[in-house]
């Protein structure tokens, strides 16, 4: 049995995604995966708090504070001692260097609170996407986990999960629901990329998860379905 794929975490803010992949990793016996490193935007964050209490690595890297290209060194750095294999950003509200989404090319993925292509780009995050759904009167949003490229929110998609947009809602109440959504959907994204970045591509096959159990809303009860990751990404 091959060891367990090991995960940074970029955060930005509170860390519940984080939490979401701690609790799905680093528990297990004999994960696809686990949480190694979590790289904060800021000091002082929950997500920080969060990699403390689980005896988890953690690094403040800061670009305002040190420069861009110090940034980067130290971030590259970082992710080589700790030999990370797969990046997850999850509430991550920094611009990833460049040479950092090379390297990890087909090997980073990104959580967003909407249903992409729709509602993507730069300057949509947090509440500024949920409030364009509603100003839109779409009746759907849901939550995406795309590949990271060189450009915002325009990697492939691995798994997408709808959310209706209900009368009345307002863009916290829409975010509440989209969050718990985005706690089940991305440890699942990020499991099927772990156990299926050793397929060759012409073996890598569908991965379903069927989601009919999960603890969500009615409405939000639907099947997952998501494409294993190529040996190549």
């Amino acid at each position: 049995m091959r060891e367990p794929r090991r995960i940074a975490v970029f955060a930005s803010g509170g860390g519940t995604n984080l939490q979401a992949l701690i609790d799905h990793f680093n528990p297990a016996p004999a994960p696809a995966a686990r949480v190694e490193l979590v790289v904060a935007s800021r000091a002082g964050i929950g997500a920080l708090e969060r990699a403390a209490r689980s005896g988890i690595a953690f690094v403040v890297l800061d670009a305002r504070e040190i420069g861009g290209g110090e940034a980067a060194a130290r971030m590259l750095a970082e992710l080589e001692r700790h030999r990370i294999d797969l990046i997850v950003l999850a509430g991550w509200l920094q611009l990833v260097p460049l040479e950092v989404v090379e390297l990890f090319h087909g090997r980073m993925l990104n959580i967003h609170p909407a249903l992409l292509p729709g509602f993507g780009g730069k300057g949509m995050y947090g509440m500024r996407v949920h409030r364009a759904v509603i100003e839109s009167g779409v009746r759907v949003s849901g939550a995406t986990v795309h590949l990271v490229s060189d450009r915002y929110d325009e990697g492939r998609i691995v798994a997408q999960w709808p959310v209706p947009v209900l009368p009345g809602d307002t863009p916290e109440a829409l975010a509440a629901r989209v969050l718990a959504v985005e706690h089940r959907i991305l440890p699942l994204a990020v499991e099927a990329v772990a156990r299926g970045s050793d397929a060759p591509p012409h073996v890598a096959g569908p991965v379903c998860f069927d989601l009919l159990d999960a603890p969500a809303p009615p409405e939000q009860s639907i099947r997952v379905t998501m494409g294993a990751m190529p040996a190549d990404g």
